[in-house]
């Protein structure tokens, strides 16, 4: 068997072992929404420490664990603190817990994550709904010898972002009064900032915004057939169009003002994918 798919099936065991849970919309938390499982009425709980061989996030501000439950009645699994490239995991176990919500039964992945803007106009504290993205940067996660139990040889990418997903996040934002932005998202191996000039790469590329996660999460997904969403809170604007040098407590601080709208939208956009 191969040993990134043993590896996974062992995670999936150990999982079950200790819940039977089944999700139909798998969350990511990003920098922001630390606070939104207080939204969520909760069945259960998993610290990633409990899952044998499961990777654990470094990052400040990640909390560390799986939480099922429901919002509304769309019963979801939601992940408070994700895995990064630049932690030194390889990006077979980044992926892993995406793959994981996968095979506990969730159909739509909502990813979100706190980026740099860079499109003309774009503000700190602005949201993005991700409509393509870039991920030429990092090692794709399907490297390697492909697992033919979770998808193809040569996934078809055209269409990663769901356009269903995408009106109905376009309308909660419309409904809610929340403004909301739209864009190509790249993503970078970071932990460091980009330099002026990578920003400028960037913008030449047609990207809108930039960070260090959620682009391989999203090719693992639609390898595994997945339906797939994301927002970007725009956290700060990039190196070269901030007046001043970067700092992850600005983007914290960011993240945490708009967080009320950030969780409305994501919590009501849910509502409809479930319905």
């Amino acid at each position: 068997m191969n040993e990134v798919y043993e590896k996974l099936q062992k995670c999936y065991e150990s999982v079950r072992e200790k819940i039977d849970f089944k999700p139909k919309v798998a969350l990511v938390l990003g920098s922001g929404l630390g606070d939104f499982a207080k939204r969520i009425r909760v069945e259960a709980e998993l610290d990633y420490h409990a899952i044998d061989g499961f990777p654990v996030s470094t990052v400040e501000g990640h909390a560390g664990r799986f939480i099922f439950g429901y919002i509304g009645e769309v019963p979801v699994v939601c992940m408070q603190g994700r895995v990064h490239y630049y932690e030194g995991y390889a990006m077979s176990d980044v992926v892993l817990p995406t793959r994981l919500m996968k095979l506990l039964g969730a159909e739509i992945l909502f990813l979100t994550n706190a980026a740099g803007g860079i499109a003309q106009g774009m503000q700190a504290g602005d949201f993005m709904l991700i409509t393509g993205q870039i991920a030429s940067f990092v090692p794709s996660p399907l490297i390697g010898s492909n697992i033919s139990q979770l998808g193809t040889r040569f996934p078809d990418m055209s269409h990663i972002y769901d356009e269903d997903l995408q009106t109905i996040i376009k309308k909660t934002a419309l409904d809610n009064g929340i403004s909301l932005r739209q864009g190509v998202y790249l993503q970078m191996t970071g932990p460091q900032y980009e330099t002026p000039e990578e920003v400028s790469m960037c913008r030449l590329l047609g990207a809108s915004a930039v960070g260090m996660s959620t682009a391989c999460e999203a090719i693992a997904a639609n390898h595994m057939g997945m339906k797939i969403a994301g927002i970007s809170c725009i956290s700060n604007l990039a190196a070269g169009i901030a007046p001043k040098p970067l700092t992850h407590t600005e983007i914290q601080e960011t993240a945490d003002r708009v967080a009320p709208d950030f969780e409305k939208l994501v919590y009501e956009s849910i509502l409809k994918m479930g319905a």
